[in-house]
């Protein structure tokens, strides 16, 4: 698989005619470990192309606190159907921080569904067949006019294995753990760092051992290591990597027309 770890500058972001680069519209799957920055870099390609970009983690996590909330047993199947179909998962732009929010049942859960609690268990709630199909199928629904960045698990594979642009983001599991730990401090949380790492390694071996949709690198998709990256330098590889498809897929356009 390709693997990209320099970046190059911006090129077609900044053109003299964005418009009409953004003309033909595609897909952007980000894919990988948590931790490795592709909520963030997820965030800011969508904000330079100007995309929708969707968090699918959130998604996930918000199911998981409607499930804790209301105590649903994972190995009861009509428990878990049942609170799904009560479920209502939207995101809205928080007009005092310019961020999206997750929203449960008209709630905003988006600082709650950030909290170790919620980390600890998402992983075994996402591993549930009858989960999965109902976030993937909301999913679809969302990027069927195309014109999105949306980050997870299973997004080149399962979501949109049609996807033009497909990244798999990985980093050091210490490296990840530090970032993780400097994320929650920021929120005022102090944890243990080795409790961190114990628990990103839980999380890989769930993801990547689950039954239905496990996390795999898409075969037709790039590698990306983030260990030694800064967020920048994330973003300005993948948005030179889109703005390549981008233009692909224009000249592709123009040469069936």
């Amino acid at each position: 698989m390709p693997c990209f770890y320099n970046c190059r500058p911006y090129i077609a972001i900044f053109a003299e005619e964005p418009t009409s680069l953004l003309m033909s519209k595609i897909i952007i799957a980000v894919d990988g470990f948590s931790s490795c920055g592709k909520s963030t870099t997820a965030k800011g390609v969508a904000a330079h192309l100007g995309y929708a970009y969707i968090d699918t983690g959130a998604m996930y996590r918000a199911v998981t606190l409607h499930f804790h909330t209301h105590h649903v047993a994972l190995t009861n199947p009509k428990e878990v159907s049942k609170a799904l179909e009560s479920i209502k998962i939207d995101f809205r732009r928080n007009p005092e921080t310019g961020r999206n929010e997750t929203y449960l049942n008209g709630l905003n859960v988006e600082d709650e569904i950030r909290k170790l609690y919620i980390a600890n268990w998402v992983s075994e709630v996402s591993a549930v067949s009858e989960v999965r199909r109902a976030m993937v199928a909301q999913q679809q629904r969302m990027g069927k006019t195309k014109g999105i960045v949306m980050d997870g698990r299973d997004i080149g594979t399962v979501v949109f294995p049609e996807a033009e642009l497909k990244v798999f983001m990985t980093a050091d599991p210490h490296i990840r753990a530090q970032r993780r730990q400097v994320e929650l401090l920021a929120k005022g949380e102090m944890l243990d760092l080795e409790d961190i790492l114990k628990n990103i390694q839980k999380r890989d071996l769930i993801d990547t051992t689950r039954a239905d949709s496990p996390l795999i690198q898409a075969e037709d998709a790039t590698l990306v290591d983030t260990s030694f990256m800064t967020l920048d330098e994330q973003i300005e590889l993948l948005t030179n990597m889109a703005d390549e498809k981008i233009s692909s897929s224009m000249r592709q356009s123009r040469t069936d027309a």
